[in-house]
């Protein structure tokens, strides 16, 4: 299944057996967005929603990090998932969290998933159908998931590649916060990056109108930053969030979809013991 899929695409496979849609929106505190209240009033018929911060580690002070194998089996399974869907995520920005589900998906080893290029509000502008109200009652599903680590980035992988470099670290943070010139919303944090680093703000990967770039000027821009066909690359952001945006956009670009440092800038940030550049 590819990894990106168009609204016209989506709307000739609604209904079709083993697809399941999951509204996969997640809101900033200060945004002041009910991403369950969105949900309810407007998604695409049939859609589930997919909890980033239930779908996460229950017992971790960093914010939805990635949740147990067993935890991520049980959820997936209660919201109706079998080994055999194609699941199809999406959200009411465009591109922005739906990218985290993706990649969680994919560390659990579940190929068959895509995201709705441009979200709910491609769909909407194009007057495409509309459900709302509560969500529908789901069967549950015997869902098995399996680890696969190569996605995955942590604390002491990142320390450990300040001394080798050989993976290269794409900050999708604004620039602004990559070089310190503004602060962090989230208190306790240190401003600036990690060192070696490349800033990528996750929205210079995207059109004007939310939808990701083309493969062409994706693969432009990872080569202005340095990555090519032989880099691997660990993607960063504030809480490993729109970091996923940048993972997303590899693999559209054909390149290798890279691995992804979970607590991001939330943990690196917070911590005394690392190193931090402006």
């Amino acid at each position: 299944m590819e990894a990106l899929v168009s609204t016209e695409w989506l709307a000739g496979q609604l209904g079709a057996p083993e697809l399941v849609v999951f509204d996969a929106s997640w809101f900033l505190p200060n945004e002041q967005r009910d991403a369950h209240a969105g949900y309810r009033a407007a998604r695409v018929p049939g859609a589930r929603f997919f909890d980033i911060d239930l779908i996460a580690d229950d017992e971790s002070s960093l914010p939805h990090m990635v949740p147990t194998t067993a935890r991520f089996e049980r959820l997936l399974g209660g919201l109706g998932v079998s080994n055999r869907d194609r699941v199809v995520f999406y959200d009411q920005k465009g591109i922005y969290s739906s990218a985290r589900a993706w990649w969680l998906m994919h560390l659990f080893g579940h190929a068959h998933c895509a995201v709705l290029d441009g979200g709910l509000p491609k769909w909407r502008s194009e007057s495409r159908p509309i459900e709302q109200g509560e969500a529908p009652k789901i069967a549950p599903a015997r869902y098995l998931a399996s680890l696969e680590v190569r996605h995955l980035r942590g604390l002491g992988d990142v320390r450990e590649n300040l001394r080798t470099r050989r993976e290269l670290v794409l900050d999708a943070r604004s620039t602004e916060r990559f070089h310190g010139r503004a602060p962090e919303p989230r208190p306790g944090v240190r401003s600036g990056h990690i060192p070696g680093s490349r800033s990528l703000p996750y929205t210079e990967l995207l059109t004007a109108q939310q939808t990701l770039r083309s493969p062409e000027d994706l693969r432009a821009r990872f080569s202005a930053c340095g990555v090519s066909a032989e880099v691997s690359v660990i993607s960063s952001c504030g809480s490993g969030l729109t970091a996923a945006v940048i993972n997303l956009s590899l693999a559209v670009a054909g390149l290798s979809s890279g691995a992804l440092y979970d607590g991001s800038w939330a943990e690196w940030g917070s911590r005394s013991d690392v190193p931090v550049e402006l």
